[in-house]
């Protein structure tokens, strides 16, 4: 495949603070091509810092990263919106790009006004757009109102109609930042098929989400920014695993972490999930066989012939979903080792798609018993919708927070 996208050192900074009148002027073709002088200056902020990748076409490249971390900066940079400070990018094709909710939208202008000028842009004749206008007003759903001027529209009509336009018209490149959020859940899995589509004809689809069940359903390959820095490059579930570990209380290593209670006689120092096959994973689908692997080490010589562990999963407000135990099921371990592993399978996860995370509690036992470790917000669960109830249909995370099975019939009145 060919490279159709080259970013080499990229970096971006801006000045902190009001602009002085005579540094302006005396400076502002610099200020304006973003080419100003800030090394050195204390009031400059680093939006990224040295950024380098290639993207080769037909990718579909998941970015991730917490706020602040200079996914929008990258992408306004890779639409031409703003310059580097320094560095370079090369690329090779038409952009089209969805960064803002309304961007590139003249709000005096109708949605039919908007659809042609975006053509315009992307340097396609009145002809080319006209052949996609009608799948494009049909794709929207706002075709009631395609002739009022879009500074009426609501956030959601501006948004499906934006993505509407940058997903038809003929753009290799399509950029698409967190405004999808905007939509609803139906018009969201609407435009996730049409992204898959998208890439499927060979066309390079770069998008920035926080949502790691997307990026791993869509995405064949994941970066992730951290603070202005490219943090990692790789598979979706990679960078998903690495950027798990970033968004974790103190950035820290699960063995590492302080804030965890227990007398620390037995201590969990990492959590695995595995699928239904047995191998690690970083994200399972609904409805798949799951194993939560909790990898501990005994620093006591005591032994524990009836330990506890409970694991409990909650939503990312720390809701609790459903908790197992061992003595729920009536399984125990017996004498423990001086380091070992505990597995809770899960059958058929009842998850819809979506991000949750892990908490553990394990005591010495039954009960009367201080626990031996303890955390909350352990890990994170990322659930990619599945086939659940095993007729081709999946839910979506706004309807529940579990999926449960249930048998239909009906009964004729007496």
């Amino acid at each position: 495949m060919s490279t159709v996208i080259k970013v080499e050192n990229v970096t971006k900074g801006y000045r902190l603070g009001q602009l002085d009148r005579r540094s302006f002027f005396s400076d502002w073709k610099k200020w304006i091509s973003g080419k100003e002088e800030l090394e050195g200056d204390p009031n400059a902020f680093w939006a990224l810092k040295g950024v380098t990748f290639d993207i080769e076409a037909g990718q579909i490249v998941g970015i991730l990263g917490r706020n602040g971390a200079g996914k929008s900066t990258l992408l306004k940079i890779l639409s031409m919106i703003t310059a580097p400070t320094s560095g370079r990018v090369r690329m090779k094709g038409r952009i089209a790009s969805l960064l803002e909710v309304g961007t590139g939208f003249h709000q005096d202008y109708t949605g039919r006004d908007n659809v042609y000028m975006n053509g315009a842009i992307l340097g396609m004749s009145q002809r080319e757009v006209a052949a996609k206008f009608d799948e494009i007003v049909a794709f929207s759903g706002v075709e009631q109102f395609i002739d009022t001027p879009v500074k009426r529209y609501s956030s959601g009509m501006r948004v499906r109609l934006a993505f509407a336009v940058a997903a038809h018209l003929e753009a290799e490149l399509l950029m698409i930042d967190e405004v999808l959020a905007v939509g609803d859940a139906a018009f969201q899995t609407k435009c996730l098929g049409k992204i898959g589509e998208v890439a499927g004809s060979g066309r390079t689809v770069l998008f920035v989400s926080h949502n790691a069940a997307t990026i791993e359903s869509l995405c064949t390959r994941g970066i992730v920014l951290n603070q202005g820095q490219l943090s990692f490059e790789g598979t979706q579930s990679e960078a998903i695993a690495h950027y798990a570990g970033l968004i974790a209380p103190e950035n820290t290593r699960l063995q590492d972490r302080t804030d965890r209670e227990g007398t620390g006689e037995l201590r969990v120092e990492e959590i695995e999930l595995r699928n239904e096959s047995g191998h690690r994973t970083a994200t399972v689908r609904s409805g798949e066989n799951v194993e939560f692997a909790l990898h501990f080490h005994r620093a006591t010589p005591r032994d524990f012939p009836r330990v506890i562990l409970r694991i409990c999963i909650t939503t990312q407000h720390g809701t609790p979903i459903f908790t197992q135990a061992n003595w729920l099921a009536g399984d125990w371990f017996g004498e423990l080792p001086e380091r070992g592993t505990f597995i809770c399978q899960i059958p058929k996860l009842p998850l819809p798609e979506g991000t949750y995370r892990i908490a553990y509690r394990i005591l010495g036992q039954l009960r009367g018993a201080d626990a031996l470790d303890s955390l909350e917000n352990a890990a994170q669960l990322h659930v990619t919708a599945g086939d659940f109830f095993g007729t081709g249909h999946s839910i979506a995370s706004n309807l529940g927070t579990a999926l449960v099975e249930g048998h239909w019939r009906m009964e004729k009145s007496r």
